[in-house]
């Protein structure tokens, strides 16, 4: 894996960490107090703070306690704050999943309220800093410190609200919610309704093995189809995205005319995405995984909310109504529209059998999910306007009939 492909991975993971924005938010901040202390000292300052006594501070000793108990304050709020997003992330992964972490990590309200909170202690501390003993109260960087008590009131503001928002995020309906908006934004992003055909060669081709083992989350596009144009390359993928790759298994095979250097090989590997996690808006398949898993914990003995369980088996039949006849791309063709990348994908029937049956199976005994199961046919049946699955549901709605009719005897 060479320094590009590294530097994206890193990159990928870096915007998604919990510690990006309010990192980028403190920074701000950081540059805000440099501005403010510009500002106190400033003709404009000076002139201002000398025609108004009630913008002065006597002394400052005053000022530097302002600025030493905000700081303080602030730090305890904010170690409260993040205790309480272990606590919800930790019930989260406890009663529901651990892959729904990732959606909750990456919440954008609760990383802004965390940085806010990391920004006003970083202000505090370069204002405390910069106070020094002094008889003249013109110099006293009173200014920064009332926009300091300003930043503080919000804070507070900010914490009343955020409580609240903390307990309704570990809400069930509202993590399926969120994990069923993200999923159905990564098809509308992704999938294409018109998947182009693709012949496959009949020839052997070159087999080109990973160096490492590691889940297979998709490859660089631009990059792979410049390497394919250039060399006149067609690359034929043999796994679907989401897949765990061993090492030293071939994970594609290369039809060329001619020979591939060693340097060629390494720099199609480069453009391979090999590493772990879910991330929903590379793969929508993640997300409806997710959603039956979710479902399958709550009908778990531990759990036992079949209520729950139907909540997330509606929000997995929305999403798979929006893919019914919509897929990942195939083919990836070059300007010339010459098929170049070949990388299979899964269907509306794979992804029905892989997170419906297993529902079905935990839960086929209780009739909570017999109920939605049933009303879930019936529903994928009339959003099948062209009758590509009607064998599908018809079989699943006679099994779950069938079981419901014995249970009454």
């Amino acid at each position: 894996m060479n320094i590009k492909n590294k530097f994206r991975i890193l990159y990928t993971r870096i915007i998604n960490s919990i510690a990006f924005l309010p990192g980028i938010i403190a920074v701000c901040f950081l540059i805000l107090s440099i501005i403010m202390l510009e500002v106190d000292l400033s003709s404009f300052g000076t002139k201002l703070k000398s025609g108004n006594s009630w913008l002065q501070l006597k002394d400052a000793s005053t000022a530097r306690s302002i600025a030493s108990t905000i700081a303080a304050a602030l730090l305890s709020l904010t170690v409260f704050s993040f205790t309480m997003v272990m606590v919800v992330l930790n019930q989260a992964a406890s009663q529901m999943s651990n892959r729904v972490l990732t959606s909750m990590i990456q919440n954008r309200f609760q990383q802004v309220v965390l940085g806010y909170y990391i920004g006003t202690i970083v202000y505090a501390l370069a204002i405390l800093s910069t106070i020094r003993d002094t008889s003249d109260s013109i110099t006293i960087p009173s200014l920064s410190i009332y926009l300091l008590i300003i930043l503080t009131v919000i804070a507070v503001f900010l914490f009343i609200y955020f409580l609240d928002y903390v307990t309704k995020t570990v809400k069930y309906e509202t993590v399926i919610e969120r994990i069923e908006r993200k999923t159905l934004t990564a098809i509308s992003n992704t999938f294409k309704t018109e998947v182009a055909e693709y012949e496959q060669y009949q020839l052997a081709g070159i087999n080109i093995a990973m160096p490492q083992s590691g889940y297979f989350q998709g490859f660089d596009t631009e990059n792979l189809l410049k390497i394919a144009m250039e060399n006149n390359l067609v690359i034929h993928f043999r796994c679907k995205r989401s897949s765990f790759l061993l090492k030293d298994i071939a994970v594609m095979e290369v039809f060329t005319e001619s020979h591939i250097t060693k340097e060629m090989t390494e720099k199609i590997i480069a453009t391979v995405d090999l590493y772990n996690g879910q991330p929903i808006e590379l793969n929508a398949d993640y997300g409806c995984l997710q959603l039956s898993e979710v479902a399958i914990k709550a009908l778990s003995p531990g759990i036992n909310d079949p209520a729950t369980a139907v909540l997330s088996l509606n929000a997995l039949v929305n999403v798979l109504a929006s893919r019914l006849y919509s897929k990942l791309p195939e083919v990836y063709t070059d300007k010339e529209d010459m098929p170049r990348i070949y990388c299979p994908s899964s269907g509306f029937r794979e992804m029905f059998e892989t997170c419906i049956i297993p529902i079905w199976n935990y839960g086929k005994n209780d009739q909570f999910i017999q109920e939605a199961m049933l009303n879930a046919m019936i529903l994928l049946k009339q959003r099948d306007i062209k009758n590509s699955y009607q064998d599908l549901f018809d079989n699943f709605q006679f099994k779950i009939i069938e079981l419901k009719e014995k249970n009454k005897l």
